[in-house]
């Protein structure tokens, strides 16, 4: 089963921990672009390689007025860790409590190693200056996005 599309819907005003010792509040980035990403795990390869591949396009981002944040459930130690080894230039959001998870509807039922698991669907969201969602991506595969992300950034 599929969530619901949320293009053109405002996103609700929140806050949360990022490393960093900062935290985030989607109000004071009203009046530019931010891409929200959310991975399932901290240092695993897929989550490794989406966080490469947005980094490595980080500048990009940067001249196309959007800010890039990598979202999970993982602790702000955790984060901190990983965003250290990857030499990560963008901030990661702590979310243990899955209340932004659940905002955007990407925690999802998953097979692994043939059981039963809730997790988080990688997705990622392109926000727009007034705070709507301009672009979904949900269930993605990591190959590619980064760049197809930062295309609709620099077209948006």
């Amino acid at each position: 089963m599929s969530s619901p599309s949320t293009v053109g819907l405002a996103v609700p005003d929140f806050s949360a921990p990022l490393t960093s010792g900062k935290t985030f509040k989607l109000s004071d980035h009203h009046g530019s672009k931010l891409v929200l990403y959310f991975y399932p795990k901290d240092s695993t390869p897929g989550c490794t390689t989406e966080g490469e591949n947005f980094r490595d396009l980080n500048a990009a981002f940067g001249a196309a007025g959007t800010q890039v944040i990598g979202v999970s459930r993982d602790s702000l130690k955790s984060h901190e860790n990983f965003k250290a080894k990857m030499n990560f230039p963008f901030e990661l959001l702590s979310d243990p409590d899955e209340a932004v998870c659940l905002m955007f509807g990407v925690m999802k039922m998953k097979n692994m190693y043939g059981k039963q698991v809730r997790g988080i669907e990688r997705s990622t969201f392109l926000i727009d200056g007034a705070g709507r969602v301009a672009r979904e991506w949900r269930g993605l595969k990591v190959p590619g996005h980064a760049q197809e992300v930062l295309e609709a950034a620099q077209a948006l």
